[in-house]
């Protein structure tokens, strides 16, 4: 059973911190460097996709970390603890601080841009820089974790 669920865990924490990774190196970078209409646009057609995939993905990694550590023993038992409590935090910080940004920016007509408009990126790419390394360093206790099996 440690096997499977470790396997799956893995696969879950690689793709959560994979996903992250790539919108932190890439499409980060192209939204700051885009005029407001264009990022408001570009924003809206790439936030379609995402809900409820990573959501999933994170809270179920959540879940197995958190069944890992109470079948394993030892280090073992505290990595996948860690793990677990970082992707939690990962789940935290999207829902808290990206999703209400982003739920924003959907709402507005990249057409008809208010003159007042208080540009989120600098904020929003703090808060995914965050989620990031919480969801790089589950990765990294997963690793352990199940080297320690």
């Amino acid at each position: 059973m440690t096997d499977v669920l470790g396997t799956a865990v893995l696969i879950g924490s690689g793709l959560i911190a994979g996903v992250l990774f790539a919108v932190a190196l890439s499409t980060v970078p192209a939204l700051m460097a885009m005029p407001p209409d264009r990022y408001i646009y570009t924003h809206k057609l790439l936030g379609r996709n995402w809900d409820p995939t990573m959501p999933i993905i994170v809270l179920g990694s959540t879940v197995l970390d958190g069944t890992l550590a109470v079948v394993a023993d030892g280090a073992a038992r505290w990595a996948f603890l860690a793990a677990a409590a970082l992707l939690f935090a990962v789940s935290v910080v999207s829902h808290l601080c990206n999703v209400p940004i982003n739920k924003q920016m959907r709402v507005l007509d990249p057409d008809a841009m208010p003159a007042e408009w208080s540009d989120p990126r600098p904020r929003w790419r703090s808060w995914h820089l965050l989620r990031t390394s919480l969801a790089i360093g589950a990765l990294g206790l997963n690793s352990i974790a199940l080297a320690l099996v």
